[in-house]
């Protein structure tokens, strides 16, 4: 588990008075020190809060990791620069630095759920749904909608409560996946339980406008890398901006010895498959795939760093549709995030598809003709790629040729220090 930041009641309450403007100005001087044309004060406080969205709690994420920002635990990579200008940049992330000891810092991601202006419309349109033209009090518009009264009258996250909400996992959920989101939810106190006896509405409200927005910070903490699965740490939030482990983008990867890109192929063909055979009986699977959402560490592995678009069919309950669930159901909570568009219903997901995606947009950026020309790949790797990629091909027949293309590559993974993921196997091996 992940160092909490608040205490519980701090968690519940957020930061207020005193404090606040003790924090705050703990994290505006740095951006004043650095861009001298900012007005005083009153300003700094003002833009440290927007930015990091505490003004619109309890519409957020959460401040689990609030703390560790103002113990400068956690910084960024670069600090503003003259032209930089972190408030009103449309970035959805920056790279910064995280520390339990003030000795030793480790790289991570500080992420928005969406990009600043996306937030900005669908708050907007929040407003627009109470009626509000200009602006109005996010949490209190959202507080008055039926879907929020049904959430506080429930102790259980059911089905019903989350139809019409835009993320790919909540799709066909099961009631056993809803008792994960709840029992695995971080920013709460007392973890565990999949009743939400101990939720105040405030932290309702928090897993709801996150379930609406963008399911990336919860798909971390229900299926944690330190229990297996190939995602991130996450480590926290403070108002809109969550933090969890950083790597380096795939894409790096690509000016690499066809070793280090035939390793990295082999995972991902590898991570694929058991994120649809697993022992919890949850088939994740990819409903868009780019290089965009890998990454590598230090030690060789390679990570699903952005979690945002994939789906999840329980394979031990089933799943339950009720018709076009987005028109029966929607709601001002329905198209909050970057995509309103719907994925494919659970009952046409082929098994083959997170294959099908993986060998038609990110594998050919590791693998090419080149290769075979060059006689370090063998010409049978490039024609199962492209039965793979080929979603006209039957499940059969995709399933043999990423079998035959994991055979092929395995030959050609290097067994060398810098993969100390697969000690011990480089570690007997007279390879290495």
């Amino acid at each position: 588990m992940a160092v909490r930041g608040l205490e519980p009641r701090q968690a519940a309450e957020g930061l207020s008075g005193p404090r606040l403007n003790v924090w705050l100005l703990c994290f505006a001087l740095p951006l004043v020190a650095s861009n001298p044309s900012f007005a005083p004060e009153a300003k700094s406080y003002s833009f440290g809060r927007r930015f990091l969205g505490l003004d619109k709690c309890n519409a957020c994420v959460g401040t689990s990791i609030c703390k560790k920002f103002l113990k400068e635990q956690i910084r960024f990579e670069r600090w503003l620069s003259s032209q930089q200008d972190l408030a009103s940049a449309n970035r959805t992330f920056y790279e910064g630095n995280y520390t339990d000891d003030s000795e030793s810092w480790r790289p991570v991601v500080l992420s928005r759920l969406v990009s600043p202006h996306l937030h900005d419309l669908a708050d907007k349109s929040i407003c627009k749904s109470a009626g509000k033209r200009k602006s109005c009090s996010i949490e209190a518009v959202l507080r008055a909608t039926q879907r929020f009264q049904n959430w506080t009258h429930s102790n259980l996250l059911l089905p019903s409560m989350v139809q019409g909400l835009a993320p790919p996992m909540l799709r066909c959920p099961s009631q056993r996946l809803l008792d994960r989101i709840v029992r695995r939810y971080f920013e709460v106190a007392d973890v565990g339980s999949v009743q939400m006896k101990h939720f105040t509405p405030k932290d309702r409200l928090r897993l709801l406008y996150t379930l609406a927005v963008n399911q990336q910070p919860l798909i971390l903490q229900m299926f944690p890398g330190t229990e297996g699965w190939p995602f991130p740490r996450y480590h926290g939030s403070c108002g809109r901006l969550m933090v969890w482990a950083g790597s380096r983008p795939l894409k790096k990867l690509y000016s690499s010895p066809l070793a280090q890109r035939a390793d990295a192929a082999y995972q991902l063909l590898r991570i694929t498959q058991s994120l649809a055979s697993n022992s919890l009986r949850f088939n994740l699977y990819y409903t868009t795939a780019s290089e965009d959402m890998f990454g590598t560490v230090e030690d060789g592995r390679l990570l699903i760093t952005d979690a945002s678009t994939i789906g999840i069919i329980d394979l031990q309950e089933g799943f339950h549709t009720e018709g076009n669930s987005q028109a029966n159901h929607s709601d001002v909570f329905s198209c909050l995030g970057s995509s309103c568009q719907q994925t494919l219903p659970c009952e046409r997901v082929r098994s083959s598809q997170s294959f099908t995606l993986l060998c038609r947009h990110v594998l050919p950026k590791l693998l090419s003709l080149a290769d075979v020309q060059s006689a370090g790949l063998p010409k049978k790797a490039i024609t199962e790629l492209a039965v793979c990629a080929d979603h006209s091909q039957s499940d059969q027949r995709i399933f043999k040729a990423v079998q035959t293309l994991q055979d092929t590559l395995q030959a050609l993974r290097p067994c060398s220090n810098d993969y100390g993921y697969r000690y011990p196997e480089c570690k007997y091996s007279d390879k290495f």
